[in-house]
């Protein structure tokens, strides 16, 4: 994914936030903090989640579906990447 260097500090700031999150989750569990705690913790981290992937769909989608320079074959190819890493998401 060459097209996410344009990108690519801010993604690296939203894993590394990711990362915080994941890790203030383990310290809650270590400490043996409230479950609702926990429970508004792994929330948290699911909507970041999920904002990174919207993100990357939208990269993807641009640069490799929409792109008017590609092939048909590319851009099939590149359909089929998405759809496949959408339903692994959705799972």
């Amino acid at each position: 994914m060459s097209h996410l260097a344009a990108n690519k500090s801010a993604l690296l700031a939203r894993v590394r936030r990711i990362a915080g999150q994941v890790a203030a989750i383990e310290k809650a569990i270590a400490d043996d903090a409230a479950c609702n705690t926990v429970l508004h913790q792994v929330a948290g981290v699911r909507g970041a989640v999920g904002g990174l992937m919207d993100e990357l769909i939208a990269d993807h989608a641009r640069q490799h579906v929409a792109s008017p320079g590609l092939s048909d074959a590319e851009r099939a190819e590149a359909v089929e990447d998405l759809i496949a890493a959408i339903r692994r998401y959705a799972r």
